[in-house]
């Protein structure tokens, strides 16, 4: 499962630019930076993310938002961010996982963009700073502290958060009068109506995102419910099993599969987006799930030819958003730690957050910051406003979320039993727990 877990970040989370490259190869000598300091007589402090820099003239929206943040913290603190990149070396077969665990533990760069996995692992190790520090960190959503902390330290912030919901046809929701659901026996039955008038297959899934449906049944309580913190802490001891909030998700999904409205078969082989895209964007299927950016992108599913309606996972509390982010983090062990501290605060400020969400259209992790979304989205949108969600990462929790169920939902989708598929959780949280034992 290890093994597997390092393919799928990058499909798993396509909304968040460090995913994107994840899964590319490349050789890595943990021993030395791969980049030289030419410029001796300057102020430089070093990030690692998955990109480089963007070039001029090219069209990469996300990008040229991160570096103009950036180019605000040179330009008032007369320094330099060098960009050391996963796409510059070449790694061989190594994750992008596998070498930012390298290059901290090594303490070989300042500033880091890290998924929520390694976040996790590297926090635990006391490897990362706490970032409660900042000026900035007074001003987060409490989705964003509450991914994040790890041992009651904030160790990582981003520069958005994402969102990941039920894409609707609000079209062939009116055309056979049904209502947007929002517990999981309004959505069965909106499935069976749709099936029932030739709907093939009411629902398109692909095989990195049908997660989200257990998480928002899972936890829709345990970050809702005023106890989360408590209710966390019994997991992460072993007085509650995550096999029991996991259950009714599964044989959610299982029900979906046996009824015909998900073809597990079909979904197991599709992307995200690739796969079932093309029959949603046909008016084929009704419902696909996605995250915050499709909506506003082209080549997904920003231009459709009929009226599109995002909300949250069914519930029985309701549609629940399912938020998941990166984060920056900083080496305990920085070389240019102060100067770094620096650089964070300005690129995580309200004005440069406004900024980076402005040209994203994007949920920014500062409470102060709001920007208009389109009209699909404010169903999300206002869930979020409200503190209404489930993190489907949490640094927080002592087995990692996101990777792991989405493996064990693929395991579902392949023919595994529901029973199996809680086995699979209990052995994970057994691991955990004994490794948290010799720790």
């Amino acid at each position: 499962m290890k093994r597997n877990r390092k393919e799928l970040w990058a499909a798993c989370m396509v909304g968040i630019m460090a995913f994107t490259l994840a899964a590319c190869g490349s050789k890595m000598n943990t021993g030395e930076n791969l980049v030289s300091n030419n410029d001796q007589d300057k102020k430089i402090i070093n990030l690692f993310g998955p990109m480089e820099k963007s070039k001029p003239n090219v069209s990469n929206i996300a990008r040229t938002a991160f570096d103009i943040t950036v180019e605000m913290a040179e330009e008032e603190l007369g320094l330099t961010v060098r960009y050391r990149t996963y796409t510059a070396e070449d790694y061989q077969e190594k994750t992008y996982d596998d070498v930012t665990l390298d290059r901290v533990r090594n303490h070989l760069d300042d500033l880091y963009l890290l998924n929520p996995d390694t976040i996790q692992i590297l926090g635990l190790e006391d490897r990362l700073l706490d970032l409660s520090v900042l000026d900035s960190a007074e001003n987060l959503r409490d989705v964003v502290k509450t991914a994040n902390t790890v041992n009651g330290k904030l160790v990582a912030i981003p520069q958005e958060v994402v969102a990941h919901g039920l894409f609707l046809n609000k079209d062939m929701f009116d055309k056979y009068h049904l209502e947007i659901p929002d517990t999981p026996e309004e959505f069965m039955e909106c499935c069976r109506v749709f099936k029932e008038n030739g709907i093939e297959t009411p629902v398109g899934a692909n095989r990195w995102w049908l997660e989200n449906f257990v998480f928002a049944q899972a936890y829709a309580e345990l970050y809702n419910g005023g106890n989360t913190d408590a209710l966390i802490e019994a997991l992460n001891q072993g007085e509650a099993r995550y096999s029991d909030y996991m259950r009714p998700g599964f044989e959610y999904l299982r029900e979906l599969i046996d009824k015909g409205y998900i073809d597990a078969e079909t979904a197991y082989t599709y992307e995200a987006i690739e796969g079932e895209g093309s029959d949603f964007l046909a008016q084929k299927t009704p419902i696909v799930m996605a995250y915050w950016g499709a909506a506003n992108s082209d080549i997904a599913y920003g231009k459709t030819d009929f009226n599109l309606q995002v909300i949250g996972f069914p519930s029985k509390m309701g549609a629940m958003p399912v938020v998941s982010m990166t984060g920056y983090a900083v080496c305990t062990e920085a070389e240019h730690l102060d100067d770094t501290l620096d650089v964070l605060d300005i690129i995580l400020s309200d004005k440069a957050l406004q900024l980076y969400a402005e040209t994203n259209k994007v949920i920014s992790p500062s409470k102060n910051v709001e920007v208009e979304c389109i009209d699909a989205l404010k169903p999300l949108n206002d869930k979020i406003n409200d503190n209404i969600y489930v993190l489907g990462s949490n640094a927080g929790m002592n087995v990692e979320q996101w990777g792991n169920t989405c493996l064990i939902v693929r395991d579902l989708l392949k023919g595994a039993t529901v029973d199996e598929c809680m086995a699979a959780f209990d052995k994970l949280q057994e691991e955990a727990f004994n490794k948290g034992e010799t720790q």
